[in-house]
């Protein structure tokens, strides 16, 4: 049986900041257990280190970095940039791996500590649980990580400017259409995406507009961002000047979008415009994409009908790279923005590629967001979230196990159940799709309500 891990999640370690294991100690006995896998492999490991705009992402990367430095790692700080910035750079620089000090799309008083390979990628559940059994063997014996730190690192910020223009080259090389013409509202989310996306999209000539751009280590993702499409939808409706807006989360991994009218595009739609584009042009590896069991039905049914096959992965871009590899894909994603295109430098989602790439399709097609998903028919979807006090199998809960049954022999083959366990929160997610609005809504509180009395706090 595998043993399970306790602290690296579907992204890495998360959890509330000043609190267990994002304290000053476990954080510094983190940095000293990745050292010490590091140099296991690579004698002379270099990382890489960059964070979000959370008020405790500088400590935290502080705190780190002197763990990595002790053990004898020679650390180089990126200051503020996207979680995907120090993907690449890891694996461009030759690092033999790269840490992100960042809690994603959850609020600012969280943050998370997650970390990628020398190759881009982010690390095994194996590795992570090697990495896990040391950290705790420090924490239990604290004298053991009292030696004379090997190495001092700099202080994180600001960090190596020259780094994150190196990510920003990257991505504007990749473009090859003119973007010039496009009129675009940019919503950074008082994120990450504020230290690199205005100079990347100047570099391409973007006629483009910025909000929420003026972190003060609070307000990332507050009313705004990924977790708030709506906040853009709005805005871009109500100027009626754009062509499209698009929205990062708070370290910028994934975007969504919104057409000229300030309709939401979210990423099933995004992975629909892109493999159509990809295949008629004889770009998709075998004519494959990777979603996840979260992705609607209408995805699955327009890809079909286009020609192309959907294989669906567990939710977490982790999984659909994992499916990805296996199947040969170059393209797969999430709907909550996370895309990955591994038909280039990418090794996991990034939120600026997929707004390049999306735009890229727009100016090149030169029709509207709108047209070219015009023919797309989405099931109606709801997802409902139960907090819980433990994740007990649903199939070892006859009542919970009964409600998941019954609602699919009512949907008889016309919708779809998935109920899943959130990968970073004690959460039950129920995810019910139907072609009855009222149908849907009755299946999925039946069967929240009986998880939330089984395993409801």
């Amino acid at each position: 049986m595998t043993q399970q891990r306790q602290l690296f999640g579907t992204d890495g370690i998360r959890g509330v900041a000043g609190e267990f294991p994002l304290t000053t100690e476990s954080t510094y006995r983190i940095g000293r257990a990745l050292g010490h896998d590091l140099l296991r492999s690579t004698r002379s490991a270099k990382a890489v280190i960059g964070q979000d705009t959370r008020e405790s992402s500088r400590w935290i990367a502080d705190r780190v970095s002197e763990g990595l430095a002790a053990v004898g790692v020679d650390v180089h700080s990126a200051g503020v940039i996207t979680t995907p910035g120090i993907a690449y750079l890891a694996r461009a620089r030759g690092m033999a791996a790269g840490v992100v000090i960042s809690a994603s799309h959850n609020p600012w008083t969280d943050n998370g500590i997650k970390v990628f390979s020398g190759d881009g990628f982010k690390l095994s559940d194996a590795r992570e649980l090697a990495i896990e059994k040391e950290i705790f063997a420090l924490l239990e014996n604290p004298s053991a990580a009292e030696d004379t730190a090997l190495k001092l690192p700099r202080p994180s910020l600001p960090g190596e400017s020259e780094l994150r223009h190196a990510y920003i080259a990257s991505l504007a090389s990749s473009v090859t259409s003119n973007l010039r013409e496009l009129r675009v509202l940019v919503d950074c989310a008082n994120g990450a995406a504020t230290a690199e996306a205005p100079e990347l999209f100047r570099k391409l000539g973007i006629q483009a507009t910025f909000i929420h751009v003026t972190p003060d280590g609070k307000n990332i993702n507050q009313q705004c961002g990924a977790l708030h499409p709506e906040t853009l939808g709005k805005t871009v409706s109500a100027a009626g000047q754009y062509d499209l807006g698009v929205t990062f989360d708070g370290d910028a991994d994934r975007a969504l979008f919104c057409d000229a009218s300030g309709r939401v595009v979210n990423g099933d739609v995004v992975l629909l415009v892109v493999a159509r584009d990809l295949h008629a042009r004889g770009q998709l590896k075998n004519d494959t994409v990777v979603a996840t069991t979260m992705s609607n039905m209408g995805l699955e049914i327009a890809l079909k009908e286009s020609g192309i096959r959907m294989l669906r992965a567990n939710v977490g871009d982790k999984y659909v790279l994992e499916e990805m590899l296996k199947t040969g894909a170059t393209l797969g994603g999430e709907q909550s923005g996370h895309i990955i295109f591994l038909d280039g430098d990418a090794t996991t989602g990034d939120g600026l590629l997929t707004a390049l790439r999306l735009m890229d399709i727009v100016a090149r097609c030169g029709k509207p967001l709108a047209e070219l998903v015009r023919d797309l028919k989405v099931f109606p979807q709801k997802i409902q979230n139960v907090r819980v006090r433990e994740k007990l199998p649903f199939s070892q809960v006859p009542a919970i196990q009964q409600a998941i049954t019954s609602a699919e022999r009512e949907l008889d083959g016309n919708g779809r159940v998935v109920v899943r366990y959130s990968g970073t929160e004690a959460l039950a997610r129920v995810m019910v799709e139907a072609e009855s609005e009222s149908k849907m809504q009755s299946v999925c509180a039946a069967i929240a309500g009986e998880i939330q009395k089984a395993l409801g706090v």
